[in-house]
């Protein structure tokens, strides 16, 4: 028996995909497994439409679109918009990805002839690196507004506590005391410089739109891919149209970005931890911010910290793997890329439901002033306070340095500390060290004698305040 003929005319081997006409049979259900991806790119949906609409006023302005077509195209595309939004929108399980299912609902709506109409002059390799773009810039504008939330609930503790003092830690070990507000706008000021990453880049990409590129070398239909990258929201177009359908280093620098604000999460959550803890007993958690325990009906636990200081492994990783993937392919598009998604969308779903809680969980700490005040001066923190004052009295640092450890090791020796020195005794370790020293031996006199700019001196303290409150209202101002 002869072979069947091969489809000829507009017959298709892949019904509903937007490939297949080369080939005498359709995918195998297991390429069909792998290659779909709406199970994470339909939340695309707005995007792609977005980009639909901007593709139908190019193919209308160059004359490839009747009016009538134009109109037919724009209001399936709002049908489909409005379904979306009304959450009656659905690929199936047949459909490839987010484009290809838009595609086929889309003529459902309008008809093959109108809608087949709309797939020219440009491919899913330009068509998915604009919309990831638009996505991420849209995203990182509400990442962007809730790290500046956490921002304001810090300098509202800040704002609260100016007159608490703590014990500064290097190595985890008692160092110099601090004003509480100074330690918590430590946390604040990576944060604001999170936003300004955020910034840095949507600057960059706002000028690259990859739409017009094709699938690797432009198209020939007379578009104009600056007017489309406006409609969407960008400044300019991509200046090489192989760059625009293979670059992913946006999606990375996003990447990057998340990943900071995971480490920078991460590292406000570890002090938290550890304040909320018996033995530190800085602050207690509020009820509604904290869990409990299935067995020890006593404990309240800081969960909320500690997933953020999980959560910052998985940022880290979601970056590390897209740089993996990215790192060994050629030019130009490899379907490879399907993979730069998955990770960037998990990094903005983790930070978008991890910031609230963050930010509830400090709004509502309740600090223990007299806790943090009784251990300030303990474990010689005072030392370097007597170093410098000996500096500013003359005598070298070397030396001066030598004499505030002889000190220390008097008070181990007695078993008291710095301030418990009698003027005799300090007198007997140096000279030098004349009554006047007892000026700096109080945390007060410590704290507010640190007073350069980006000190703990009360006084810069409050600057400090001020500062961090223009810089977070000039990026919201930026927000819009």
């Amino acid at each position: 028996m002869a072979d069947a003929p091969p489809p000829t005319g507009s017959g298709t081997t892949n019904e509903g995909s937007l490939w297949g006409g080369r080939f005498a049979s359709g995918p195998s259900p297991e390429l069909q497994a792998l290659s779909r991806s709406t199970h994470f790119d339909w939340q695309l949906t707005p995007y792609d439409l977005a980009g639909s609409r901007a593709h139908a006023n190019a193919l209308h302005r160059a004359g490839l679109l009747s009016d009538a077509d134009h109109g037919e195209l724009l209001r399936g595309l709002s049908v489909l918009g409005e379904r979306y939004a009304a959450g009656e929108l659905h690929p199936a399980d047949t459909d490839e990805d987010v484009h290809g299912a838009l595609e086929r609902l889309l003529l459902e709506e309008v008809g093959t002839e109108v809608g087949g109409r709309l797939r020219a002059g440009r491919s899913r390799n330009d068509q998915v690196a604009t919309l990831f773009r638009v996505y991420l810039r849209d995203h990182a504008r509400t990442v962007s507004g809730l790290l500046l939330d956490l921002v304001d609930v810090l300098a509202e503790q800040a704002a609260g506590h100016l007159d608490v003092v703590m014990p500064g830690r290097t190595h985890l070990q008692h160092a110099q005391p601090v004003l509480l507000a100074h330690h918590l706008l430590a946390h604040a000021w990576p944060l604001v410089r999170d936003v300004g990453r955020l910034r840095d880049w949507d600057a960059r990409v706002a000028g690259d739109s990859p739409y017009g590129s094709g699938a690797l070398a432009g198209q020939t239909l007379g578009l104009d891919p600056v007017a489309v990258a406006a409609e969407l929201g960008f400044s300019g177009s991509s200046a090489n149209s192989i760059d625009g359908t293979a670059a992913r280093d946006f999606a990375a620098e996003f990447a990057y970005v998340t990943a900071q604000v995971g480490v920078d999460l991460s590292r406000l959550a570890e002090d938290v931890i550890l304040w909320t803890t018996r033995e530190f007993g800085f602050a207690t958690l509020h009820d509604s911010w904290s869990t409990g325990s299935s067995i020890m009906p006593q404990k309240k636990n800081p969960d909320i910290a500690e997933l953020a200081r999980g959560k910052a492994g998985r940022l880290i990783g979601n970056l590390s793997g897209l740089m993996a993937t990215l790192k060994g392919l050629p030019l130009a598009y490899n379907r490879d890329l399907q993979e730069d998604k998955e990770p960037v969308f998990d990094s903005v779903q983790t930070l978008e439901v991890l910031l609230p809680a963050v930010t509830g969980m400090v709004a509502t700490l309740v600090f223990d002033g007299d806790r943090m005040a009784e251990l300030a001066p303990q474990g010689f923190s005072l030392a370097t306070d007597v170093a410098e004052w000996l500096v500013r009295e003359g005598v070298p640092f070397r030396d001066a340095h030598e004499v505030a450890g002889a000190c220390v090791r008097r008070c181990e020796e007695l078993g008291c500390d710095l301030p418990d020195l009698t003027d005799e005794q300090l007198a007997a370790v140096s000279p030098s060290l004349t009554p006047e020293v007892r000026s700096v031996l109080t945390v007060e006199g410590s704290v507010g004698s640190r007073s350069g700019r980006g000190g703990t001196a009360p006084v810069r303290v409050r600057e400090q305040l001020d500062e961090l409150r223009a810089a977070s209202a000039a990026h919201r101002a930026r927000l819009g």
